[in-house]
């Protein structure tokens, strides 16, 4: 049977059923699970697509999904992997000329994912395009497209992922090639995700009312030339919690943090910046800063800058602008830490630091102490209240 057969199937079956049910006994179709895969009945994501409603969750069985693009628009849905790698490759295909997945309008997760290679004409090609709703991300990989994740700029849309990673920009210069990229959307959460490899975009954008970033790893790498390690051009409320932030040593801009360099959209501005470890492998460090602050004249607004206990690797500076309230901040040399190549960014068991920091304070409602840790290759642990604390992303001590 065809895919276009089984579609229409699909639909007849499922508009019976509601039409059924809503006669007899006045409520809906129950949610369906439609499983995808090689040999069954829905062969791709795209023809589950075309056939899932409202309240559905989609497994799709492991495997590789060559030039198989698809548009999500029910209202709510689950995707996952059934078990096992699946890789949606976008081998030259697109949907409606933006992303291998388009997703709007509905409360979304997607699961074990792989979105790979997604190219479309104007350069900015996303392996999901997310354009209005909630859209949940957890354990998903994003690796060599044009943009990891673009979404719209919908003032009420909530982007939040987890577990994930965003790796290998595209060598070319068509476009800026930013592995996540935020809209002016209501809120964006990423923990526990890991960003590498970038090239002239930033491997993190976001101009969201809201950008929550806490215990990620946001490391250029060896091979990495992104720009800014992560940008919040517009301001708004950035909180930014236990990250090792670090640059390669062939980075197109001096910074690591860019707050603000655009101007004021948001109401309220506030970075806070705290148990963060950052480090560059530039050679030379005369002109960026850790973290930058735009200047009065390109955001008036006020901005309520803290840093709270970070590790600053040197060389380099921790700040350009004027900060609010600063304590605990502490400056080492790269011998201090385990082993940065090979992304061990713990202090020494016996490091003298061990209790040179007080516990991080509450600034309004948000806890600025870190409550987990990053784990290799992604993911996160809780953190037991430590006895002594020391500054940076990582409590525990190196495993060197």
């Amino acid at each position: 049977m065809g895919g276009v057969e089984v579609t229409q199937v699909y639909r007849a079956m499922r508009a019976l059923m509601s039409a059924v049910l809503v006669l007899l006994w006045g409520i809906p179709a129950q949610a369906a699970t439609l499983h995808v895969g090689p040999g069954l009945s829905l062969r791709s994501p795209s023809e589950a697509a075309r056939v899932a409603q409202a309240g559905d969750v989609v497994l799709i069985e492991p495997g590789l999904y060559a030039g198989d693009t698809a548009v999500w628009t029910q209202k709510r849905l689950r995707i996952a992997s059934a078990g096992g790698p699946v890789v949606l490759e976008a081998a030259g295909r697109h949907a409606e000329g933006k992303a291998i997945w388009v997703m709007r309008g509905g409360e979304f997760e997607v699961e074990g994912i792989e979105f790979r290679g997604a190219r479309v004409p104007h350069g900015n090609g996303a392996g999901i395009r997310f354009e209005s709703g909630r859209l949940v991300i957890r354990n998903c990989v994003f690796r060599d497209n044009e943009n990891g994740i673009l979404t719209s700029n919908d003032r009420q849309a909530e982007l939040y992922v987890v577990d994930s990673e965003f790796a290998d920009a595209p060598r070319d210069s068509r476009a800026l090639h930013h592995l996540l990229y935020a809209g002016s959307i209501a809120e964006l959460k990423v923990s526990g995700s890991r960003f590498h490899n970038g090239y002239n975009g930033h491997l993190l954008k976001s101009r969201a009312a809201r950008s929550d970033l806490r215990f990620n790893l946001l490391v250029d790498g060896p091979t990495g030339k992104a720009s800014y390690e992560a940008e919040f051009p517009n301001g708004g409320h950035v909180v930014m919690i236990g990250n090792v932030i670090g640059e390669s040593a062939a980075s197109g801009n001096a910074h690591l943090v860019s707050y603000g360099i655009e101007g004021a959209v948001w109401p309220e501005n506030a970075l806070l910046v705290s148990h963060n470890t950052f480090f560059s492998k530039a050679k030379t460090r005369t002109e960026g800063a850790f973290v930058r602050l735009a200047d009065r004249n390109r955001f008036p607004a006020p901005i309520a800058l803290h840093l709270i206990n970070n590790l600053n690797v040197l060389p380099g500076q921790a700040l350009q602008g004027e900060a609010t309230e600063t304590s605990g901040n502490v400056f080492v040399v790269a011998g201090a830490l385990g082993d940065i190549d090979a992304l061990d960014f713990g202090l020494a068991s016996g490091s003298a630091l061990r209790g040179a920091v007080g516990p991080a304070p509450t600034v309004g409602t948000t806890a600025l102490a870190p409550a987990f840790e990053f784990v290799l290759p992604r993911g996160t642990r809780p953190l037991p209240l430590p006895g002594k604390w020391v500054p940076g992303a990582f409590q525990t001590p190196s495993g060197r």
